[in-house]
């Protein structure tokens, strides 16, 4: 199976609605707003095989930390799991992060062991946040790039 990355515009309705799709399938997150979606900085991928989105991405502005980017939400089908597809995502969000000239980028997993294992391996260290913003059992990670 041949896998792809692309970089997409969410400001498109088509993939807007894709990428909704897949927030929602998640189960997890809350509704993504047009301004999560579009707005200045903000950047999403979909993962393809041949041409089904399978997966997808983002990267935003932090709203708590100056300079650094946040990795929004993030989700393959589980289909096309075990496939490399987490760990190119946030690749691909890291490169376009260095090319904006964030110092760092931030996420957070809950009760997820394979999320947690991913932000690992890419590189990414435990750390306790001034202020929590996500749910109570989340684990908070960040990584200098």
């Amino acid at each position: 199976m041949a896998y792809r990355i692309k970089e997409v515009d969410a400001s498109d309705d088509e993939i807007a609605d894709i990428i909704r799709g897949f927030n929602r399938e998640i189960g997890q997150f809350p509704e993504l707003t047009d301004a999560e979606l579009d707005g200045f900085h903000c950047h999403w991928w979909l993962a393809y095989l041949d041409k089904e989105p399978v997966g997808f991405a983002g990267v935003v502005p932090s709203q708590r930390l100056l300079n650094v980017g946040y990795l929004k939400r993030a989700g393959v089908m589980p289909a096309h799991r075990g496939h490399g597809l987490q760990v190119r995502l946030l690749k691909a969000r890291e490169r376009k992060a260095r090319a904006i000239g964030w110092t760092h980028l931030v996420t957070e997993t809950t009760n997820t062991v394979h999320s947690a294992n991913n932000c690992i391996r890419a590189g990414f260290k435990l750390y306790e946040p001034e202020t929590r913003w996500a749910y109570e059992h989340s684990l908070y990670w960040i990584k200098r790039i």
